[in-house]
């Protein structure tokens, strides 16, 4: 059988891998994994066509194997991990494909904690799908309702953590016809923001599509032309975030966390943070003459949010726009974060607040034989040691497995953008004359 859980749950192209049999065989066996006879798990989703039909598969192997499945409709991925805690559920599942295109779908599980389940009991998940056991053999059937009044209590939460008052800010918010569509907006317009929206018609097959935090062009023109102040993007599954400033720049994961890092330690809030190792060289740079620790890991907002937890730290994410404030939730939440950056602005502009600069940085992906021969890849690691060296604190070189593909990423960071794409190129050759 093919393996199922991936970075970020179980991922594929809806009614093909992703189908109904596959969505009640998963809510089956993860019903199972629960320490308790009768379990109660959360079921949200985004607004693909194919949300409703592997939600309610999903509730449907929920209650065949003896659990209790409350449906709680369109919802960001973060409000099943806030509303697991506050509610007491000992299980959530996400149905979402987060920032593909309409036709993925996906399942993403958390555990009662909030947090997304670890390895192992995901392992078990897959292993009992194999299996095709068949759950609580019959001793009892579970029930499926809707869970009430679900976004009223994310929308509670929210404003609970942030006590702001918004009233003048002009604020334009994309959707990206996805999750948010309904949360986002009152979210801001509960604390006297004025708010302009756009990627809010989604139609089950528009979400992500030239909108949101993976195509940011189309809030970058609608903040410069209304003359907002800011813009934020979130994606599908509303758990990224990235800014747009009053004149129309793109701002990233990177530098919304070393503005929102130096707010928090200002206020004596930060222990310190975890990013992962695509984080730009400048914000490693802006973080050191901050005096502010941080530490490195795989990527994947999953490792961040282990990471976090491990060191007891209250901020991380990832350049691609995820920010975990663990002080509201163990895992990425865009509107969380949107409210955490207009916190840490005050009065200033975007463009004024933001320190960091960043170092050009190209990404080539090489074509190999196998992927995994690049850790005895000598003459490859040779190269890589000659470009670190002469970049030392200048920029950086990293070389990574793709984690589906037979491909090498190469990256490089440098003060140029010239220097970069030759440094990128000739790393690039070393891995395709010993790979390729």
């Amino acid at each position: 059988m093919k393996k199922l859980f991936g970075t970020d749950g179980v991922r594929g192209v809806a009614g093909e891998f992703l189908d109904a049999e596959l969505a009640l065989a998963l809510g089956r066996a993860a019903a199972g994994v629960v320490e308790r006879p009768s379990p109660r798990v959360l079921i949200v989703r985004d607004t693909r066509e194919s949300g409703s039909m592997l939600a309610s598969a999903f509730a449907a192997g929920v209650a065949e194997a003896g659990g209790d499945a409350f449906l709680g409709g369109v919802l960001p991925t973060p409000a099943a991990s806030i509303l697991n805690r506050r509610l007491g559920f000992d299980l959530a599942a996400v149905v979402s494909a987060s920032h593909n295109p309409w036709a993925d779908n996906g399942i993403k599980l958390f555990g009662a904690n909030g947090r997304k389940l670890p390895d192992e009991l995901e392992a078990g998940i897959e292993a009992e799908v194999a299996s095709e056991a068949r759950g609580a053999g019959g001793e009892r059937i579970g029930r499926i309702d809707r869970l009430e009044n679900a976004l009223s209590d994310y929308l509670r939460e929210l404003g609970r953590a942030f006590d702001a008052d918004l009233s003048g800010r002009r604020v334009v918010l994309d959707c990206a016809n996805g999750a948010t569509v309904r949360a986002a907006p009152q979210a801001f317009r509960a604390l006297g923001a004025e708010v302009d929206v756009i990627g809010d018609a989604p139609d089950g097959r528009n979400i992500n599509a030239g909108v949101g935090a993976t195509a940011p062009q189309a809030l970058a023109e609608r903040v410069a032309s209304t003359g907002a102040e800011i813009g934020f993007a979130f994606d599908g599954d509303g758990d990224r975030l990235i800014a747009v400033d009053a004149a129309g720049r793109v701002r990233d994961g990177d530098e919304l966390m070393a503005l929102v890092a130096t707010h928090l330690r200002d206020q004596g809030r930060l222990t310190g943070i975890a990013v992962t190792v695509m984080s730009n060289f400048g914000f490693h740079r802006l973080m050191a003459d901050k005096g502010i620790e941080v530490a490195t890991t795989a990527v994947g907002d999953r490792h961040v949010s282990v990471e976090l937890e491990r060191r007891g730290w209250e901020l991380g994410g990832e350049q691609s726009g995820h920010l975990i404030w663990t002080d509201f939730a163990p895992t990425g939440d865009g509107i969380a974060a949107a409210l955490l950056v207009l916190e840490a602005l005050g009065p200033r502009s975007l463009a004024d607040a933001i320190e960091m600069e960043r170092l050009p940085q190209e990404l080539r992906n090489v074509r190999v034989r196998d992927r995994d021969a690049l850790e005895g890849a000598s003459a490859v690691w040779e190269a890589v040691e000659r470009e670190q060296a002469a970049l030392e604190g200048r920029g950086r070189v990293l070389l990574r497995p793709s984690g589906t593909e037979p491909l090498i990423r190469v990256m490089a960071e440098a003060p140029t953008a010239e220097e970069c794409a030759e440094v990128c190129a000739r790393l690039s050759e070393a891995v395709e004359r010993e790979l390729g």
